[in-house]
Order: C-alpha cells, then sequence, then structure tokens
C-alpha cells in the first residue's frame, strides 16, 4: 500500500453525533455495526422504497412530499433526500428518524446483527444528552402518576367522574393511566419542587410555563389527563381535556427532546402487541379507549394534528392494512381523503370504516355495542372506492353530462395505479359500482394517460412555479466541488485525473476540506467509503452537508469527450476559486509567497490549454 500524500484529516471535531463515536467505541467496532446494517434494510422498515437505477427512491419522512425525492444507496450506504437536504448513513437515519442517541442507535444494530459491544466510556458530552433525556422520561412519569393520584383523590372527583359518564372502567382508566390536573395553576410545579427538581429542566419538559411576573406554572390545569407513550411504554407526553366550557377544549404537550408529535401514535404502545397485521386508525384519545375497552386492541390515533408520512412509516412497522375510523361530519370524511394516499404511497391498504348514523367511534360503540362495530369494520369499504364516492358530489350524477364529467374525473384518478393488472382491477370494480361498460372506461383511462394527468383524490395542488433566484456568487464553486466529490463516489476512474490538479487544501471550507482529504485517503487505500467520512463529524448539520457532498446531480455525457469536457470545467473553476482565495490572503512582503502566487497562476493557464484524458 502507497503512503498517502494527503494530509491528516485528524482535525476533525470528535463530538456531538460524529466523531465523538471513536472516544467511547473504537472506529474498528463502529465500522462493524455499520457494515453490517444494510442502510436499504434498514430504512425499508420505514420508508416505502422503490428501485430506481442503482438507487431506490421514496416519500421522505423528513419532511411533507407528493413526489418520492428521498434517494437510499446500497453502493454508498447512505441516504439523501433532494427537497430537504436530510442526509447521512445508518447511525444518523436512526437519529433523526428514532430521536435516538448515537449510543441508542448503536445499541440497536448491534443487536439486531448479533454483535456484542465491548463495555465503553461514554463521552462527558453524550452522558450529558443521555442523562437529560433520562431526566425528562423521569419528570415525565413523576406527571403522570401525580395526575392519577389526584385523579383518584376527592379533588379529581370531576376527572374521574367525566370518565365513568363517558363509560370507561376504573380498570380502563388504570391501564391507560389517565389521570386529572388539578384546579389550581400551580399543584404539578409545586409538587416537583418537592422532588428535587430544577427550573431549567422542568422548562424543558413542555409541561410548565414561565412568566417573567407570575414566574414557573403548569401548562395542564383543571382538566382530565391522557398520558402519551412510546412504543417502549415511556411517558413523553401528555394531552389535556378541559372540564368546562374553557378553549381549547384540548391541549397537547408541545414538542420536546423526547416527543416528536410527527412520528408518534396514541395508543401504539399497546397495540402494537396485536398480531392481526392491521391496526385501527382514528382520531382522539377517547375513540383509542373506547375501541380497547370494547376489545378492539389495535386502535391507535394521531396526536392532534393530521396526519403524517411519518407516522405512516410508524404503522408500517406493525401492519399492512389500515382501518380508518374518523368523524362521520365534514371534518373527518376531509381527514380520510388526505390520509388515504399517504397510506398508499407508504405501502398500506387503507380502508374506511362507516359510522352513520353516529359521529365517532365512541358514540357508535355506546350505542349499538362491540359487535355491531366489529360488523362495521368487515365491511369496511376500499379507500380508493371511498374516495371516488366523496368526489360524487361535486357532480350532478342524475344528468348526462355530470356523469360523463364524473367518469372523466374517475379515469384520471385510477391513473396512480402503475401496475397494470392492479389498474384492471380496480377498473373492473368501478365498472360494477357505477354501471359503466369496463371496455368504455379502459379507453377513457388511457385518454386521460396521454394528457400526463397523476394526481389522488383529496391531494390536487395548483402548480406554482418559484421565481428564480440569481445565485450567490460563489454557489458556482461549491457545485464544483461537490461535483468532483460524487464524481469520486460514482466513477473512480476520473480520480487520476483529479488528483493531478486538485487537492484536499483547493476546496473552500474547512468541511470540505475535511471531506476531501478523507475521501482522497480512502481512494490511496483501494476502500472508498463515503459512509464511514460521515461518522467523523460532530453534528447533524455537518453530517448532512457532507451527504450533500457525495449526492450532486451528475451531468449526463451524451457524446465521445463530453465527460473530459465537463470535468475540466469543473477541475478549473475548482483551481481557479483555489488561487484567487490565496491570492486574497497574500502578504506582498512575503517574497516566497509571491513566486508561489507566479506558478500558481502559470499552472492555472497551462491547465486551462491541457487536453482532459479519462483514466
Amino acid at each position: 500500500m502507497r503512503k498517502s500524500i494527503y494530509p491528516d484529516p485528524g482535525n476533525i471535531d470528535r463530538g456531538k453525533s460524529g466523531g465523538r463515536f471513536s472516544l467511547y467505541y473504537s472506529e474498528d467496532i463502529i465500522e462493524q455495526v455499520r457494515s453490517s446494517s444494510d442502510i436499504v434494510d434498514i430504512i425499508s422498515g420505514y420508508v416505502k422504497l422503490q428501485k430506481k437505477g442503482n438507487s431506490y427512491f421514496g416519500l421522505c419522512p423528513f419532511h411533507s412530499e407528493k413526489t418520492p425525492s428521498f434517494s437510499v444507496s446500497r453502493d454508498k450506504q447512505m441516504y439523501y433526500c433532494f427537497g430537504c437536504g436530510a442526509g447521512g448513513n445508518v447511525f444518523t437515519f436512526l437519529m433523526e428518524y428514532e430521536n435516538f442517541t448515537f449510543q441508542e442507535a448503536l445499541s440497536f444494530l448491534a443487536e439486531r446483527a448479533g454483535i456484542t459491544l465491548p463495555a465503553a466510556d461514554s463521552s462527558r458530552e453524550e452522558r450529558e444528552k443521555t442523562g437529560r433525556k433520562q431526566k425528562i422520561l423521569e419528570v415525565n412519569k413523576e406527571a403522570a402518576k401525580y395526575y392519577y393520584a389526584l385523579l383518584m383523590s376527592e379533588r379529581g372527583k370531576i376527572g374521574l367522574d367525566y370518565f365513568l359518564k363517558r363509560g370507561l372502567t376504573r380498570e380502563t382508566i388504570r391501564a391507560f393511566g389517565l389521570g386529572y390536573s388539578d384546579k389550581y395553576s400551580n399543584g404539578l410545579y409545586r409538587y416537583m419542587k418537592k422532588k428535587g427538581y430544577e427550573d431549567a429542566l422542568l422548562r424543558d419538559t413542555g409541561l410548565f410555563l414561565f412568566d417573567e411576573k407570575r414566574g414557573m406554572t403548569d401548562k395542564f390545569w383543571n382538566r382530565v389527563m391522557f398520558p402519551i407513550m412510546d412504543i417502549n411504554n415511556r411517558v413523553i407526553a401528555f394531552g389535556g381535556r378541559v372540564m368546562g366550557d374553557a378553549k381549547p377544549k384540548y391541549l397537547n404537550s408541545p414538542e420536546t427532546e423526547v416527543f416528536d408529535k410527527s412520528r408518534n401514535l396514541y395508543g401504539l404502545n399497546i397495540a402494537r402487541k396485536d398480531r392481526s397485521k392491521s391496526l385501527i386508525l382514528c382520531e382522539g384519545y377517547m375513540d383509542v379507549i373506547a375501541m380497547h375497552q370494547g376489545g378492539f386492541t389495535s386502535a391507535v390515533a394521531s396526536l392532534g394534528t393530521a396526519f403524517t408520512t411519518g407516522q405512516a412509516s410508524l404503522l408500517k412497522r406493525y401492519a399492512e392494512q389500515i382501518y380508518l375510523v374518523y368523524d362521520s361530519d365534514g371534518a373527518g370524511v376531509k381527514a380520510i381523503l388526505r390520509a388515504l394516499p399517504i397510506l398508499r404511497q407508504t405501502g398500506l391498504d387503507g380502508k374506511v370504516v362507516r359510522l352513520e348514523p353516529y359521529k365517532d367511534p365512541d358514540e357508535f360503540i355506546g350505542h349499538l355495542g362491540a359487535d355491531a362495530f366489529r360488523e362495521r369494520i368487515e365491511s369496511a369499504e376500499n379507500g380508493f372506492l371511498f374516495a371516488l364516492s366523496a368526489a360524487e358530489k361535486d357532480f350532478d350524477m342524475n344528468s348526462p353530462e355530470g356523469r360523463t364529467r364524473f367518469f372523466h374525473k374517475a379515469a384520471e384518478e385510477l391513473l396512480i395505479f402503475d401496475e397494470e393488472i392492479e389498474r384492471n382491477n380496480y377498473i373492473q370494480a368501478v365498472a360494477r359500482k357505477y354501471q359503466v361498460s369496463a371496455e368504455n372506461l379502459k379507453q377513457l383511462v388511457n385518454q386521460e394517460a396521454m394528457k400526463g394527468v397523476r394526481d389522488y383524490p383529496g391531494e390536487r395542488q395548483p402548480i406554482v412555479r418559484a421565481k428564480k433566484e440569481k445565485p450567490p456568487s460563489d454557489e458556482g464553486v461549491i457545485q464544483a466541488q461537490k461535483l468532483l466529490l460524487t464524481w469520486i463516489i460514482e466513477r473512480p476512474g476520473v480520480f487520476p485525473t483529479i488528483r493531478r490538479y486538485v487537492f484536499p487544501e483547493d476546496f473552500t471550507t474547512e468541511l470540505y476540506r475535511q471531506v476531501a482529504a478523507l475521501l482522497y485517503q480512502q481512494e490511496e487505500e483501494g476502500n472508498l467509503n463515503p459512509a464511514r467520512i460521515i461518522s467523523r463529524f460532530e453534528n447533524e448539520k455537518d453530517q448532512k452537508e457532507a451527504a450533500a457532498l457525495f449526492n450532486a446531480k451528475l451531468p449526463r455525457e451524451s457524446l465521445d469527450g463530453e465527460l473530459e469536457k465537463i470535468l475540466k470545467e469543473t477541475v478549473v473553476r475548482v483551481k481557479r476559486a483555489s488561487v484567487e482565495r490565496m491570492n486574497k490572503e497574500l502578504d506582498p512582503s512575503d517574497i516566497n509567497a509571491v513566486q508561489e502566487m507566479i506558478r500558481l497562476r502559470k499552472a492555472l493557464q497551462d491547465l486551462e490549454k491541457t487536453r482532459f484524458p479519462v483514466e
């Protein structure tokens, strides 16, 4: 093996979530766990991925989107979203998605791969972060115990009566840890202070409000309380329903270090144990509790927000089919129409349970009982056909013109099915339901396909074309640097040409220089491994930026010699920017530096005239 000619990138800060790893686990151990954890297999458990070329694509779990821009590369063992810029390796994915510390992500993957980790001495920063999360969870657990004890006391009688009048048994109340927050606005705070907790920690739990005049007060008071637990039965947040007519009727914890409402579901800690491969998705806490009490222990609910792709990805880990049991009013129907395409894009089969003449599942079960509700589940309507039925109100189905326009709409919606056999099955189903010729409907679908219309009911949005903004002056140089680093990964054959002219110190920022030095060193050693490079950086921002450096959009070479031309232009741009930067920093009194600058300028002129053969 040749000795590397590139500088040692050892100055990388080993801190928060990247390079810190080697402070308490050897880099070899970390790499063993990472290389034993195929990133495509791991992410497939959260996101529906489809292979396109050498990469896999799906909807990004870190932001809302309709067109897949989330890319996972098995070769690079990296993910990158071209929409929001999220990127990294298998460790950073779990840390971002599951809100794991690095220690938790490493332990999770090691256990999955059957690797026994040696005893580790974590860094101070890691211990502090893990300890802080544990402290917040500890406060949440104490709060849940406080609220439950208060509910069962004389002061909580108003809350207990509310639950009992709603038909809940004491056993159910205990099983879900329901509680009551005092009518006084500082009861929980005084309780926590007696326990010895500091204000700085209590502020971060989301359970308290701070005002300069009043000091610290409880966020929840005079409300029945619903502890929200993660899949490991840890209390991560709370929801509260007010006693009386005050607003808001329902109040939820804000997001904290341990709570991300877009990636958690109420009741999933119990429902995930169900073995039926199906889950019931509804809107509220009481709906979930009523269904569990009625024997439907697979019920879960979103947390005061619209259903998200993150929640759909979470459901996918435990089920294949989702029954939507939302309120039967207009708002409930709209919520169903928003949730159905998210479920489908995640790879889940969504069916709709109709509750008419009752408003919600709690009310339905209270009047008709569990057996009647079970019958409604067994006769649940296919999600696509439900969405199509909801669209009928926009057309006069009693007139020929209205029915014709409706069938054009139906044909347009049928284009969401990419597989011909599935699309034909739905054409047959729609034809049967609306008593129309399947052959005619299929012809209409083909006509709509020619228009390039591909949307989904309830999800159509007007196309807004953003104004093109003039990029910053150095944007071209930054993009050129990204191109060079991506080229080295994607087409190692260009590296000998690149290294002849461009060195790590030619890159613009310290992070870019560190990435280039690591990559050049790996190339010299014959072991390209971009995922390992990401593990060397301190924080999520640096990890994302490093991941972006390996995911630049490469130009397509359509003609012989095109690659050489583009590569030369890119190298020249990077080198010219480097020379200009060095010239600005030049000390005119330093004769040696001036002579070196003259040499560099001459070399740059020669480079611009040089033919660029790609080895």
